[in-house]
């Protein structure tokens, strides 16, 4: 049976295999912080640790998945990804917020990459 969670999970697999391609270090996906908060994949890179935000969109019914990234959702991943760094002893000036976007056009898909997000 196809679900919405399966659907998200092999959106999510595209996003980790353009990061794999890229030579980024997978380190952990979909690290829950409290009840609602969650990081969808963390990776490493240049010494750098990364959150990413991976967002969707098979069509614009809802809006740009850019407009989903708010002020209030890098917040949350902010508080986050500190709480992920201070389980794991990671230093915050080592550390930083992207978004992975993926589009789908009929079957082909589109990956924006975000760098260094700040709110």
């Amino acid at each position: 049976m196809i679900t919405t969670k399966n659907i998200w999970d092999a959106w999510e697999l595209i996003a980790i295999e353009y990061l794999q391609k890229k030579w980024y270090k997978i380190l952990d996906t979909n690290y829950k912080f409290g009840r609602f908060w969650e990081i969808d994949i963390i990776a490493s890179k240049d010494w750098y640790t990364i959150f990413y935000e991976v967002k969707y969109r098979s069509s614009e019914k809802y809006g740009r998945a850019e407009e989903s990234i708010t002020k209030s959702k890098l917040h949350k991943i902010m508080k986050s990804s500190q709480s992920y760094c201070f389980k794991n002893k990671i230093d915050y000036e080592w550390m930083k917020i992207e978004a992975i976007i993926i589009e789908k056009y009929s079957d082909k898909h589109r990956i924006k990459h975000y760098k260094n997000l700040e709110f």
